[in-house]
C-alpha cells in the first residue's frame, strides 16, 4: 500500500513539472488517500499484534 502512495506521489510531482494540472491533483489526491488508508491499516495491526501477546 505505501508503495502505491509513493508511486501516485511521484506521478503527481512529475505531471506538476509538466503543467498538467488535473492529473497531478488527482495524482496527489490518490496518494493521499492511500496514505490515510495505510496509516489505519498500520495502527490496526499494531493493535491486534499487541493483543496477541
Amino acid at each position: 500500500m505505501l508503495r502505491w502512495t509513493v508511486i501516485f506521489v511521484i506521478l503527481a510531482i512529475v505531471a506538476a513539472i509538466f503543467g498538467f494540472g488535473g492529473i497531478a491533483a488527482g495524482a496527489a489526491s490518490i496518494a493521499k488517500i492511500l496514505f490515510f488508508i495505510f496509516i489505519v491499516l498500520f495502527l490496526v495491526s499494531l493493535v491486534l499484534g499487541r493483543k496477541k501477546i
